[in-house]
């Protein structure tokens, strides 16, 4: 029972210490050196568990976002309450931040975010988007919105954007992604 203990213990420093380096350096110049360093352990733990240094950035990225239940999302505010929602995620997570400062540097790092996105904004937006079979490009359109406004205040902190504060910024996007979730299309 110690062992596994240990080891639980071991592995949950090492994604502690690869998200905070992923999050500080990038895909690229995060080693697997650094991150055994911040983790108080030897590389060849961090190989011994994660296999190198791909598989360490996957287990370091698995993020589950929360999403409210579609069904619970009355269609007329889906907009606001999913942009109120990922406010509160990017404000609270620095994993979801430093994920998207990988996956804009980085091809392993865009996959993951493109398919964090399908996986769980997909089926929110597919119900309660009229016609579930235009799910996806309206989900590439929320996403849009939500990870610009998240490049613009958490990552460039462009000062305007860093500047407004959280119901303004709700009030702002939210008909914009109301209209991606439930407009009629062009």
């Amino acid at each position: 029972m110690m062992t596994v203990r240990r080891s639980d213990t071991t592995r949950a420093a090492i994604l502690d210490a690869a998200r905070e380096r992923f999050a500080a350096d990038g895909y690229e110049r995060a080693t697997i050196r650094a991150i055994a360093r911040d983790a108080g352990i030897d590389p060849s733990m961090v190989m011994r568990y994660y296999g190198n240094k791909e598989g360490l950035f996957a287990a370091a990225s698995t993020i589950e976002l929360e999403l409210p239940d579609p069904g619970s999302l009355p269609a007329q505010h889906a907009g606001t309450a999913l942009v109120a929602h990922f406010l509160e995620r990017w404000e609270r997570d620095d994993v979801l931040t430093g994920l998207l400062r990988v996956g804009v540097t980085n091809e392993a790092g865009a996959e993951r975010m493109q398919r964090l996105f399908a996986e769980q904004i997909g089926p929110v937006v597919a119900g309660v988007c009229p016609d579930p079979a235009d799910a996806p490009r309206r989900a590439g359109l929320v996403a849009s919105q939500i990870l610009g406004m998240a490049l613009a205040r958490y990552v460039l902190r462009l000062g305007p954007v860093v500047e407004m504060d959280r119901v303004d910024v709700i009030a702002w996007l939210g008909p914009t992604v109301q209209r991606y979730l439930t407009a009629e299309g062009p």
